[in-house]
């Protein structure tokens, strides 16, 4: 058996992690709500077949819910083991994905590579995770 201690910096990493995607998943989605009425798309309809721009901003909420759920599970587990780390990238990829929106808000989808920086916060965690996971099977 293990013995898990929780370390006091881990409130950070829930912050962070929790309000932080939380704060993002709300402004992403008002954003795709202001461009329904802007571009009159309807619901049920998840893309406009004519309108690019209306798309663009759903494509940068779409794509940010297609990652939260792998985010917030391996920053949640890489906190445990690295809290101040896993606090740093947190606030780099929540930082990344807002600059990423912003990019594809412009209505030229390349412009969402600015925000890239996302990817390394992203990766980073799950790196950490996977090495607080073998720290936990005693292979580190």
């Amino acid at each position: 058996m293990v013995d898990i201690t929780i370390p006091a910096e881990y409130g950070y990493v829930v912050l962070s992690a929790l309000l932080g995607a939380m704060a993002l998943n709300i402004f992403l989605s008002f954003k795709v709500m202001k461009a329904r009425k802007v571009h009159d798309v309807q619901y049920p309809m998840l893309y406009s077949p004519t309108n690019e721009q209306f798309n663009c901003v759903q494509r940068a909420h779409q794509n940010f819910l297609e990652i939260v759920a792998l985010f917030l599970i391996s920053s949640l587990i890489a906190g445990v083991f690295h809290p101040l780390k896993v606090t740093v990238l947190n606030v780099v990829f929540i930082t990344g994905r807002v600059i990423y929106a912003y990019g594809y808000y412009t209505g030229d989808p390349e412009k969402r590579q600015r925000g890239g920086m996302y990817v390394i916060a992203y990766l980073g965690n799950f790196v950490l995770a996977a090495h607080g996971a073998l720290m936990l099977a005693g292979v580190l």
